[in-house]
Protein backbone atom coordinates (compact mmCIF):
# COMPACT_ATOMS: atom_id res chain seq x y z
CA UNK A 1 0.00 0.00 0.00
CA UNK A 2 1.41 3.40 -0.93
CA UNK A 3 1.45 6.35 1.41
CA UNK A 4 1.86 10.07 0.82
CA UNK A 5 5.63 9.85 1.52
CA UNK A 6 6.28 6.93 -0.82
CA UNK A 7 7.98 7.57 -4.11
CA UNK A 8 7.61 5.56 -7.27
CA UNK A 9 10.92 3.83 -6.62
CA UNK A 10 9.99 2.97 -3.03
CA UNK A 11 6.67 1.56 -4.20
CA UNK A 12 8.46 -0.71 -6.65
CA UNK A 13 11.10 -1.69 -4.10
CA UNK A 14 8.59 -2.77 -1.45
CA UNK A 15 6.87 -4.94 -4.08
CA UNK A 16 10.27 -6.44 -5.02
CA UNK A 17 9.97 -5.19 -8.60
CA UNK A 18 13.32 -4.31 -10.16
CA UNK A 19 13.02 -0.88 -11.74
CA UNK A 20 16.03 -1.27 -14.11
CA UNK A 21 14.51 -4.47 -15.57
CA UNK A 22 11.24 -2.79 -16.54
CA UNK A 23 10.65 -2.13 -20.20
CA UNK A 24 9.76 1.45 -21.22
CA UNK A 25 6.10 0.45 -21.71
CA UNK A 26 5.96 -1.31 -18.31
CA UNK A 27 7.53 1.69 -16.60
CA UNK A 28 5.04 4.09 -18.19
CA UNK A 29 2.15 1.81 -17.23
CA UNK A 30 3.27 1.49 -13.59
CA UNK A 31 3.87 5.22 -13.31
CA UNK A 32 0.24 5.77 -14.36
CA UNK A 33 -0.91 3.13 -11.82
CA UNK A 34 1.13 4.83 -9.10
CA UNK A 35 -0.43 8.22 -9.89
CA UNK A 36 -3.90 6.67 -9.91
CA UNK A 37 -3.34 5.23 -6.42
CA UNK A 38 -1.94 8.52 -5.16
CA UNK A 39 -5.03 10.36 -6.39
CA UNK A 40 -7.82 7.83 -5.78
CA UNK A 41 -6.43 5.95 -2.78
CA UNK A 42 -6.04 2.29 -1.98
CA UNK A 43 -9.65 1.43 -1.13
CA UNK A 44 -11.29 -1.81 -2.23
CA UNK A 45 -12.93 -0.44 -5.36
CA UNK A 46 -9.88 1.42 -6.69
CA UNK A 47 -7.70 -1.62 -6.08
CA UNK A 48 -10.26 -3.92 -7.71
CA UNK A 49 -10.32 -1.80 -10.87
CA UNK A 50 -6.54 -1.67 -11.08
CA UNK A 51 -6.08 -5.38 -10.42
CA UNK A 52 -8.57 -6.30 -13.14
CA UNK A 53 -6.85 -3.97 -15.58
CA UNK A 54 -3.30 -5.13 -14.83
CA UNK A 55 -4.25 -8.80 -14.92
CA UNK A 56 -5.88 -8.49 -18.35
CA UNK A 57 -3.85 -5.84 -20.21
CA UNK A 58 -1.03 -8.24 -21.16
CA UNK A 59 1.61 -6.04 -19.54
CA UNK A 60 4.06 -8.90 -19.04
CA UNK A 61 4.22 -8.59 -15.24
CA UNK A 62 3.90 -11.80 -13.18
CA UNK A 63 0.72 -12.26 -11.16
CA UNK A 64 2.75 -12.34 -7.92
CA UNK A 65 4.32 -8.96 -8.76
CA UNK A 66 0.91 -7.41 -9.49
CA UNK A 67 -0.41 -8.78 -6.19
CA UNK A 68 2.51 -7.25 -4.25
CA UNK A 69 2.15 -3.89 -6.03
CA UNK A 70 -1.54 -3.67 -5.10
CA UNK A 71 -1.29 -5.21 -1.64
CA UNK A 72 -3.24 -8.37 -2.55
CA UNK A 73 -2.57 -11.97 -1.71
CA UNK A 74 -1.43 -14.24 -4.52
CA UNK A 75 -4.57 -16.49 -4.32
CA UNK A 76 -6.82 -13.42 -4.51
CA UNK A 77 -5.03 -12.11 -7.59
CA UNK A 78 -5.07 -15.55 -9.22
CA UNK A 79 -8.81 -15.89 -8.54
CA UNK A 80 -9.48 -12.57 -10.27
CA UNK A 81 -7.77 -13.70 -13.47
CA UNK A 82 -10.81 -15.70 -14.57
CA UNK A 83 -13.37 -12.95 -13.90
CA UNK A 84 -14.94 -10.91 -16.66
CA UNK A 85 -15.46 -7.16 -16.47
CA UNK A 86 -19.17 -7.78 -15.89
CA UNK A 87 -18.45 -10.00 -12.90
CA UNK A 88 -16.09 -7.40 -11.41
CA UNK A 89 -18.80 -4.73 -11.69
CA UNK A 90 -21.37 -7.12 -10.22
CA UNK A 91 -19.15 -7.93 -7.24
CA UNK A 92 -18.61 -4.22 -6.59
CA UNK A 93 -22.36 -3.64 -6.89
CA UNK A 94 -23.16 -6.31 -4.32
CA UNK A 95 -20.47 -5.00 -1.99
CA UNK A 96 -21.99 -1.52 -2.22
CA UNK A 97 -25.36 -2.99 -1.20
CA UNK A 98 -23.95 -3.33 2.31
CA UNK A 99 -25.01 -6.02 4.75
CA UNK A 100 -27.08 -8.65 2.94
CA UNK A 101 -30.64 -9.02 4.08
CA UNK A 102 -33.50 -11.32 3.28
CA UNK A 103 -33.63 -15.08 3.53
CA UNK A 104 -33.51 -17.79 0.93
CA UNK A 105 -36.64 -19.87 1.46
CA UNK A 106 -36.98 -23.52 0.38
CA UNK A 107 -39.65 -22.57 -2.17
CA UNK A 108 -37.03 -20.54 -4.03
CA UNK A 109 -35.12 -23.72 -4.95
CA UNK A 110 -37.46 -24.60 -7.84
CA UNK A 111 -37.27 -21.26 -9.68
CA UNK A 112 -33.51 -21.05 -9.08
CA UNK A 113 -33.11 -24.57 -10.48
CA UNK A 114 -35.12 -23.56 -13.53
CA UNK A 115 -32.94 -20.48 -14.01
CA UNK A 116 -29.77 -22.58 -13.80
CA UNK A 117 -31.23 -25.14 -16.21
CA UNK A 118 -31.94 -22.50 -18.84
CA UNK A 119 -28.68 -20.63 -18.09
CA UNK A 120 -26.07 -23.34 -17.40
CA UNK A 121 -23.16 -20.88 -17.72
CA UNK A 122 -24.63 -18.34 -15.27
CA UNK A 123 -22.22 -17.05 -12.63
CA UNK A 124 -23.10 -16.65 -8.97
CA UNK A 125 -23.61 -12.94 -9.56
CA UNK A 126 -26.11 -13.73 -12.31
CA UNK A 127 -27.98 -15.93 -9.81
CA UNK A 128 -27.91 -13.13 -7.22
CA UNK A 129 -29.33 -10.70 -9.79
CA UNK A 130 -32.06 -13.23 -10.64
CA UNK A 131 -32.96 -13.52 -6.94
CA UNK A 132 -33.03 -9.74 -6.56
CA UNK A 133 -35.29 -9.31 -9.62
CA UNK A 134 -37.63 -12.17 -8.70
CA UNK A 135 -38.10 -11.72 -4.93
CA UNK A 136 -36.66 -8.23 -4.32
CA UNK A 137 -34.16 -9.47 -1.74
CA UNK A 138 -30.38 -9.42 -1.53
CA UNK A 139 -28.28 -12.18 -0.04
CA UNK A 140 -24.56 -12.72 0.31
CA UNK A 141 -22.52 -15.00 -1.92
CA UNK A 142 -21.80 -17.20 1.12
CA UNK A 143 -25.53 -17.64 1.82
CA UNK A 144 -26.12 -18.44 -1.85
CA UNK A 145 -23.32 -21.02 -1.82
CA UNK A 146 -24.79 -22.84 1.17
CA UNK A 147 -28.31 -22.72 -0.32
CA UNK A 148 -27.19 -24.14 -3.67
CA UNK A 149 -25.16 -26.86 -1.98
CA UNK A 150 -28.06 -27.80 0.30
CA UNK A 151 -30.39 -28.43 -2.65
CA UNK A 152 -27.76 -29.93 -4.97
CA UNK A 153 -27.64 -26.90 -7.27
CA UNK A 154 -23.98 -26.00 -6.80
CA UNK A 155 -21.73 -26.43 -9.87
CA UNK A 156 -19.90 -29.47 -8.48
CA UNK A 157 -23.11 -31.40 -7.74
CA UNK A 158 -24.71 -30.45 -11.06
CA UNK A 159 -21.60 -31.57 -12.93
CA UNK A 160 -21.57 -34.91 -11.07
CA UNK A 161 -25.24 -35.54 -11.87
CA UNK A 162 -24.94 -34.66 -15.56
CA UNK A 163 -25.54 -37.73 -17.78
CA UNK A 164 -22.47 -39.03 -19.52
CA UNK A 165 -22.64 -38.94 -23.34
CA UNK A 166 -22.87 -42.30 -25.03
CA UNK A 167 -19.65 -43.41 -26.68
CA UNK A 168 -20.12 -43.24 -30.46
CA UNK A 169 -19.33 -46.31 -32.50
CA UNK A 170 -16.43 -45.40 -34.74
CA UNK A 171 -14.08 -47.22 -37.03
CA UNK A 172 -11.47 -47.43 -34.28
CA UNK A 173 -13.91 -48.91 -31.78
CA UNK A 174 -14.40 -52.66 -32.29
CA UNK A 175 -17.94 -53.90 -32.20
CA UNK A 176 -18.85 -56.06 -29.23
CA UNK A 177 -19.20 -59.75 -30.17
CA UNK A 178 -22.74 -61.02 -30.30
CA UNK A 179 -23.39 -64.56 -29.08
CA UNK A 180 -24.85 -66.72 -31.86
CA UNK A 181 -28.32 -68.13 -31.38
CA UNK A 182 -28.44 -71.80 -30.37
CA UNK A 183 -29.25 -74.15 -33.27
CA UNK A 184 -32.87 -75.25 -33.52
CA UNK A 185 -33.52 -79.02 -33.68
CA UNK A 186 -34.68 -80.26 -37.07
CA UNK A 187 -37.60 -82.69 -37.00
CA UNK A 188 -37.56 -85.26 -39.77
CA UNK A 189 -40.61 -87.43 -40.44
CA UNK A 190 -40.60 -90.40 -42.71
CA UNK A 191 -43.04 -90.50 -45.58
CA UNK A 192 -46.47 -91.80 -44.59
CA UNK A 193 -45.90 -91.27 -40.83
CA UNK A 194 -48.48 -89.14 -38.94
CA UNK A 195 -47.28 -85.88 -37.36
CA UNK A 196 -46.65 -86.20 -33.62
CA UNK A 197 -48.98 -84.34 -31.31
CA UNK A 198 -47.23 -81.30 -29.81
CA UNK A 199 -47.42 -80.67 -26.10
CA UNK A 200 -49.35 -77.62 -24.97
CA UNK A 201 -47.30 -74.63 -23.88
CA UNK A 202 -45.62 -74.94 -20.48
CA UNK A 203 -46.84 -78.55 -20.21
CA UNK A 204 -44.50 -80.83 -18.24
CA UNK A 205 -43.35 -83.98 -19.97
CA UNK A 206 -43.59 -86.10 -16.80
CA UNK A 207 -46.50 -86.58 -14.36
CA UNK A 208 -46.52 -83.94 -11.66
CA UNK A 209 -47.95 -86.26 -8.92
CA UNK A 210 -45.64 -88.54 -6.97
CA UNK A 211 -48.17 -91.40 -6.64
CA UNK A 212 -51.12 -92.48 -8.85
CA UNK A 213 -54.38 -90.82 -7.93
CA UNK A 214 -57.37 -92.93 -6.81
Amino acid sequence: MTTATDTFGQWLAQARVSEPRLTPSQRGLLEAVFQFRERCGTDYFSTRLLSHFLLHCDCGLPVAAIARLLGLSRPTASGQQGLSSKEVVQSAHHRLAGRPYGKLLPRYAGPIAGFLFTNPRASRYDVLDFIARTWNIRVSTVALHHFLKKYGLDPATRAAKAPLPAAPAGPGRPAEPVAPAPPQPVLTIAAGQPLPATAPPFSPHAPSTLVPSC
